[in-house]
């Protein structure tokens, strides 16, 4: 075979498609112009709770180009989709505009359809509707507020209370202990491309273009919805646009919209407005964690105890799944975890980027650093003297950690051993209040039911289709590269497609399971491409030469894969877009992915205004499938890490509902002039235990434990401990006249 062109970049140095991406070839779902194309915009209600009264459209009917206005009056004959996380399809069971009920202020309660944008947006602010409005609760602290036991309300084994050991015992026998508080706001994820949809009818079928992290959900969900074959329900979204979990399954939006469309006989869009975005679809739940941890004299952590609750809706039940990585931080023999629902008025919240571990962890490694003070020791040095090997709550080893590691290489990048100990006595050349803060973050590894088909053609060509989704990851550099230094092939010459239902089923990619998976089923399908095309299990193909010795213009494979311990039915719930509520299931072992964050702020002794010139982090995520991406991915975390310790808050009006700072102007995330230097490493470990091609997952891990590290700076610099998030200018210039927080 002939070597690769002297001009084609180091293979670990490609990201396949950037040049799409950067010069806007890239076509999101939002970006089409089909013929006759109309527009939809929806009018939301302006009430925390209760039911419409009257409802009048005249007005917005009356506006020139206004080709339609649905509201519950006109029968839309739509079921619930179902939610998600309750065997469903949904972002949340309740579908608006099928009755006179609000369960939440910003819910829609009319979709208005025009030739143009203008039009439509003009014509549904002038909707006009009564109410007769009932007492709400939007916040944990709001009267009316229902709370209840998870175990005893889902009584799944997966969703029950930790116990392991005696933890209460334990804890009051400890002679160093901690006991705190610490709040974490609602947040929202705010992806570029925002929620939206084109869709039209081609006969009997309905054709949807949505940028989607579950492209089965949407067909199999619409399918249940309009009562049609999901067969007659084709999904493309080749590109996600940034999901970070707001897209991993139908929007209330799509099912309205084609209504809509086969009323008209003609194609329809809709872009939910960054402002309505903060109603129409999930978010990062509120939630409150009491974290008491003892250690004995020697700083040897002996119990935790871990009680959380967090908010969600009053129709669906979110799943809290917090403690599950903060019982694995450490080897501490006796952890107990309790998990409570706090039902309240909103609509239903959902997965954030580390949706339980950034919270959970945030707290955890909060009240760890403050054990470490208490124990009088150094806060690394605490962390690594209590480390393990062997998973605390099931007593298997782990199927790899390498964050001592983690900590120790990430110490020796950042400088660690220059730092003072005692709070507040580090200072700038500016005079600014230096602090340096350390914090270590865990996520479980997953894997779940994948297929990929692969297709060798005589032009040397390799043509990839996978049920997994582009959401910014990188999947397809990642597929791209397996494949191209598998067969020893030029990467430019495999071409990947993803997000199509027409190709593939399209299962859900999130919970950082997407490279596992979807690499897995590509390696399984490489093998058995090398046995059709008559090569060795190892070494390059000249697969132009392979696929002519056939006989044939082509060959092509199929694979499908299964996580540890699941079966075909989790393999059919996945192609239906559900989520698979068994496995995966390790046999002997654990498995979780690690990183370790070291980040140092400057509190400026006036305003008290935090920056944060530096992070250093360090990760075992296995094998790095794609360096440039991975980086990329551990950059972007640290970020959002940064903004939700400093800036990321959802905030509520209790008198009225509904979220004030609904906008990229008021809900304050950060930009380039507030991040400093990002150096990122990598342990790059196969974890062959794990999976066959040895990666696990990082797209979440990277930003657990980013808030810790950053408050634990806060209280270095100052000597002031912040329980809430996010630490602001006020907070720290509270605690510079003598109070905590």
């Amino acid at each position: 075979m002939s070597p690769l062109p002297a001009d084609l970049p180091p293979v670990d140095t490609r990201r396949v498609d950037a040049r799409e991406k950067v010069t806007g070839a890239a076509r999101y779902a939002t970006d089409l112009l089909p013929d006759d194309l109309a527009y939809a915009v929806p009018a939301t209600a302006t009430v925390g709770r209760g039911r419409i009264t009257e409802l009048d459209t005249s007005a917005a009917a009356a506006i020139p180009g206004v080709l339609l206005v649905l509201t519950h009056l006109d029968h839309l004959d739509l079921q619930s989709p179902g939610f998600v996380m309750g065997g469903g399809y949904g972002v949340q069971s309740l579908q608006p505009l099928l009755d006179d009920q609000i369960a939440y202020r910003g819910q829609t309660i009319a979709l208005v359809v025009a030739e143009t944008l203008i039009a439509a947006t003009q014509a549904a602010n002038l909707v006009r509707a009564v109410y007769e409005p009932e007492p709400f609760a939007v916040t944990l602290d709001s009267p009316g507020v229902e709370r209840l036991s998870q175990p005893a309300t889902i009584p799944l084994p997966f969703l029950a209370d930790l116990d392991v050991g005696d933890a209460e015992s334990a804890y009051a026998a400890a002679p160093v202990r901690v006991d705190a508080v610490y709040d974490q706001p609602a947040q929202h994820q705010n992806p570029m491309e925002l929620i939206g949809a084109t869709v039209w009818w081609h006969g009997d079928s309905l054709v949807v273009h949505e940028g989607t992290q579950n492209a089965a959900a949407i067909r199999h969900g619409l399918a249940r919805q309009l009562g049609i074959d999901p067969d007659h329900v084709e999904v493309v979204s080749p590109y996600t646009g940034g999901g970070f979990g707001q897209k991993n399954s139908l929007q209330i939006h799509i099912a309205p919209l084609a209504v809509a469309a086969r009323r008209l006989g003609r194609p329809v869009k809709l872009v939910v407005s960054r402002t309505q975005l903060f109603h129409h679809t999930s978010f990062r739940p509120a939630s409150r964690h009491r974290i008491r941890l003892g250690a004995d004299e020697h700083g040897r952590m002996l119990a935790a105890l871990h009680d959380v609750e967090h908010q969600t809706s009053r129709f669906d039940l979110f799943p809290l799944m917090y403690t599950e990585t903060t019982a694995r931080l450490y080897g501490i023999g006796d952890f107990r975890g309790r998990q409570t629902f706090a039902r309240m008025d909103t609509q239903t919240p959902g997965f954030m980027r580390a949706p339980f571990e950034h919270p959970g962890v945030f707290a955890f490694e909060s009240a760890v650093d403050e054990l470490a003070y208490a124990a009088r020791r150094d806060p690394l040095e605490f962390r690594l003297a209590n480390d393990t090997t062997v998973d605390p709550v099931t007593g298997e080893p782990f199927s790899s950690r390498h964050l001592a590691q983690c900590l120790r290489r990430g110490a020796k990048r950042f400088g660690w051993s220059a730092r003072q100990h005692q709070p507040a006595s580090m200072r700038a050349d500016d005079g600014s209040l230096v602090g340096w803060g350390v914090a270590v973050g865990a996520y479980p590894a997953s894997i779940v039911p994948s297929a990929a088909h692969l297709v060798a053609t005589a032009d040397g060509r390799i043509r990839v289709e996978v049920d997994g989704h582009e959401m910014g990851q990188g999947i397809r550099s990642s597929i791209a590269l397996l494949v191209a230094e598998n067969l020893g092939i030029d990467v430019r010459h495999v071409d990947i497609v993803v997000g199509d239902t027409r190709v593939a089923t399209q299962h859900l990619t999130a919970g950082s399971w997407g490279t596992a998976s979807t690499l897995g089923a590509v390696h399984a399908a490489l093998r058995e491409l090398r046995k059709q095309l008559g090569a060795e299990i190892n070494g390059p193909v000249d697969v132009t030469a392979a696929v002519a010795a056939t006989g044939g213009d082509h060959v092509e494979v199929r694979a499908e894969t299964l996580g540890p311990g699941q079966t075909e039915q989790d393999a059919e719930h996945a192609r239906q877009g559900l989520v698979a509520l068994s496995g995966p299931e390790f046999t002997g072992y654990s498995s979780f992915s690690w990183i370790a964050h070291f980040v140092e702020v400057h509190v400026e002794p006036t305003t008290c205004r935090i920056r944060v010139p530096r992070v250093v982090s360090v990760a075992d995520c296995g094998r790095v499938a794609s360096p440039v991406t991975a980086a990329s991915q551990v950059r972007g975390g640290i970020v959002w890490g940064i903004g939700a310790s400093l800036r990321e808050a959802g905030e509520v009006d209790p008198r009225y509902g509904g979220w004030l700072n609904a906008s990229l102007e008021e809900y304050s995330v950060p930009v380039n002039a507030d991040i400093g230097t990002l150096d990122v490493d990598f342990i790059g470990e196969p974890d062959l235990r794990f999976h066959p091609v040895g990666v696990k997952g990082l797209g979440e891990v990277s930003m657990v434990g980013v808030a810790a590290a950053v408050a634990n700076a806060v209280y270095h610099a100052t000597g002031v401990r912040h329980r809430r998030l996010p630490i602001r200018i006020e907070d720290v210039l509270a605690g510079s006249t003598g109070s905590s927080r």
